[in-house]
C-alpha cells in the first residue's frame, strides 16, 4: 500500500462504548499509509472506556450526557468546526444524528455496521442472522444519510456463519473483521 502524500484529514470518532474500532482507527491514523489524523473523539457517555484510548493517545475527547435522544448538536457542531473536521467515523455510537447534523456535514460521515447491508439493519444484527439461519453474515462500512443505515456501501467483508457460533461468538468474529475493513474503507474513498 502507497504512502499517503498530502495533508491528513482532520477527522472525529464518535463512539458510545469501549472503543475497539476506535483503538483500531487510532492504530491505523498513526501509519504514514493513512490519509487521517483523528482530532476529537466524542461520546454521549461520560462513561465509555473508549475515551480512555483517546486520552492515553492524548486525543481531545469531548462529551454530552443528554436525557433524550438527541445530543445538543449546536454545541458539537462548533467543536467540530474548530477542530476543521473533514470526516466523521461513527465508531458504535449508539445515538440517532439529527437530519440538519447529517445535512451540515453530508457526505463526511461514515459508519460501521455488523451486518451485509441493506440486510440486517439497526440492533441486534447477530441474533438476527442466528435466528434466520443465515449462512454468511458481515460488516460495513457506509455513508451516513438520514435514513438508517442505508447510506451508499463503501466496502462489505463477508464471513461464514459457523454451525456453533452464538450471539457473542459471532459478534466476536464480526468485530475482528470491522478493525480491518474501517481502515481499508477510508483508504478507498481517499485513494
Amino acid at each position: 500500500m502507497k504512502k499517503f502524500s498530502g495533508k491528513k484529514i482532520s477527522t472525529a470518532v464518535f463512539i458510545s462504548g469501549r472503543g475497539t474500532n476506535l483503538q483500531s482507527l487510532i492504530n491505523f491514523s498513526q501509519k504514514e499509509k493513512s490519509p487521517i489524523k483523528i482530532e476529537l473523539v466524542f461520546s454521549n457517555d461520560k462513561n465509555a472506556s473508549g475515551l480512555k484510548r483517546a486520552k492515553i493517545k492524548k486525543i481531545n475527547t469531548y462529551y454530552q450526557i443528554s436525557k433524550k435522544n438527541n445530543i445538543l448538536e449546536n454545541e458539537l457542531i462548533k467543536r467540530l468546526n474548530r477542530r476543521k473536521i473533514k470526516l466523521i467515523c461513527l465508531a458504535g455510537f449508539m445515538k440517532i444524528l439529527s437530519k440538519n447534523f447529517i445535512k451540515r456535514f453530508k457526505g463526511k460521515i461514515i459508519n460501521i455496521h455488523p451486518s451485509l447491508l441493506p440486510e440486517y439493519k439497526g440492533l441486534d444484527t447477530h441474533r438476527r442472522v442466528l435466528e434466520n439461519k443465515e449462512i454468511y453474515t458481515g460488516c460495513t462500512v457506509h455513508h451516513v444519510n438520514s435514513k438508517l443505515d442505508s447510506g451508499k456501501i463503501i466496502l462489505q467483508k463477508k464471513i461464514k456463519v459457523l454451525k456453533n457460533d452464538n450471539v457473542k461468538s459471532l459478534a466476536k468474529r464480526v468485530l475482528l473483521e470491522e478493525h480491518k475493513i474501517y481502515p481499508k474503507a477510508i483508504i478507498k474513498m481517499y485513494s
